[in-house]
């Protein structure tokens, strides 16, 4: 079995997600051209990597806004194929593990739906504080192989810019829990994420499906310890919280530390201290687990997690684990360009600098249904490259030598056991495509969608194949 065969019958499980079998092939197209493409601009690159006829543009750039693409349905049948594809997900008490984050992505359009001044948090003194672009939110799936754990996204979402409705009250905490949603994990998961998701409204809508969070909570904190009656009951509600404790606390008595070797990802022969309460938060009304860490080179951290089994050691390593989809993003953005598109709206009021949400409950019909078209646009273009995506890390995982033979390149560094990156990955399916398309007895109907609508002026790689 050949790389592209693997990749073939993978994609092919995501038909049902198209009501028309024409734009499930150009998605396909789409997804290949992401795949092999040496340049990050947009259609025009996916044209250029697959040799295609210059005419076959604007059907690839209109099938981005086809309503025939059923996008949620899409991320449901991507997140059973990842399930069924990666056959080791991580488990800790029997769940799987889920990591969510938001990203922003600068865009200069001024005919960009959803573009806004955007505030960059970073510690990073090479970044802008303040960016025009769309701000997204995407979850992960944590995955274990050859020693190894990475994160496979699973979806995307622009979720800031656009105010549909003067009555909407939703924040991107409810949104957040929406995206899960979409995604559709019926097992039990834990959700890591950052100090901004441990609030009440992400806890209570994964308690709802017997879900929990692993977070980090913020330094000015506080909890309190559960209120212990003692005497005869009087009238009245039950007093539920008693002393009122400052979470920073917790670090300044060194007796209470335990110490242990540290279960971060990476770390050898490090050693940690750490202390865990159960404590009462107020914005949950429940018990929540405490776990004070320090690091001897990173410093304190205060971690929270709403499963109140699950041991400290674990909690501290999840967490841990939380980068994982931060090194995704680094491969989405400067490898795949699953961000990279360049759709603009003709009929759009323009934007200007410093521009805030966009609200279109007073626009008309037409308009707001132009913007929701653009906006899907760019949803599926994410999706196929979050698809694209892990597609590559499929291919890495499953079928290690066989990408290393078709690698035919040079690396000074190979480390055995470890599985090979994105980028290694790429390179194997860029330099076996032309043997693929045009040597394969079986041709499946991926294949001859694409041969057909290939510049034979432009194939000088596939004339060398043949």
């Amino acid at each position: 079995m050949s790389l592209w065969i693997a990749w073939s019958n993978a994609i092919w499980l995501l038909r049902p997600a198209f009501s028309r079998q024409r734009s499930f092939l150009w998605f396909v197209t789409a997804v290949a051209g992401l795949t092999v493409r040496t340049e990050l601009l947009g259609v025009t690159s996916i044209v250029r990597a697959l040799k295609l006829k210059p005419r076959f543009y604007n059907q690839l750039r209109e099938n981005f806004h086809s309503s025939a693409v059923k996008l949620d349905r899409l991320c449901a049948l991507w997140t059973q194929a990842v399930l069924r594809l990666f056959p080791q997900p991580l488990r800790v008490n029997g769940r799987r593990v889920l990591v969510g984050d938001g990203i922003k992505i600068p865009k200069c359009g001024k005919k960009m739906p959803g573009v806004k001044l955007l505030h960059q948090q970073s510690d990073s003194n090479t970044k802008p504080e303040y960016i025009m672009g769309h701000s997204l939110q995407a979850v992960s799936l944590l995955v274990e192989a050859a020693h190894s754990t990475f994160a496979v996204p699973l979806a995307a979402r622009i979720h800031e810019g656009l105010v549909w409705s003067n009555r909407d009250r939703r924040t991107l905490l409810d949104k957040m829990i929406a995206l899960l949603a979409i995604v559709g994990i019926n097992d039990p998961f834990y959700f890591v994420a950052d100090a901004y998701y441990a609030a009440r409204k992400i806890i209570k809508g994964l308690l709802d499906q017997n879900n929990h969070l692993v977070s980090r909570v913020k330094s000015n904190a506080v909890a309190y310890v559960p209120h212990s009656h003692c005497g005869p009951r009087k009238r009245g509600r039950p007093r539920l919280y008693g002393t009122k404790l400052k979470l920073n606390s917790l670090f300044k008595d060194p007796k209470t530390m335990q110490s242990a070797a540290s279960p971060v990802y990476g770390e050898h022969n490090v050693t940690i201290q750490y202390r865990v309460c159960d404590l009462l938060w107020r914005p949950v009304g429940r018990l929540v687990r405490f776990v004070t860490v320090i690091h001897p080179s990173r410093g304190a951290c205060l971690l929270m997690c709403t499963d109140l089994t699950l041991s400290a050691i674990d909690i501290i390593r999840l967490y841990g684990l939380r980068f994982k989809i931060e090194f995704s993003f680094k491969q989405a953005v400067r490898l795949i360009g699953s961000f990279a598109y360049h759709f603009w709206m003709q009929d759009m009021k323009p934007l200007r600098r410093g521009n805030g949400n966009q609200h279109l409950h007073r626009e008309s019909l037409d308009y707001r249904n132009a913007i929701k078209r653009k906006i899907h646009a760019y949803h599926v273009f994410i999706q196929a490259g979050i698809i694209c995506q892990g597609l590559l890390q499929y291919l890495s995982v499953a079928f290690p030598a066989l990408v290393w033979n078709s690698f035919r390149s040079w690396l000074r560094t190979i480390r055995p056991g470890i599985p090979p990156s994105e980028l290694v990955v790429a390179n194997a399916l860029r330099q076996t495509l032309p043997e693929f398309l045009l040597n394969n007895p079986q041709r499946d109907f991926i294949e001859k969608f694409i041969v057909e609508r290939q510049d034979p002026a432009t194939m000088e790689m596939f004339r060398l194949a043949t």
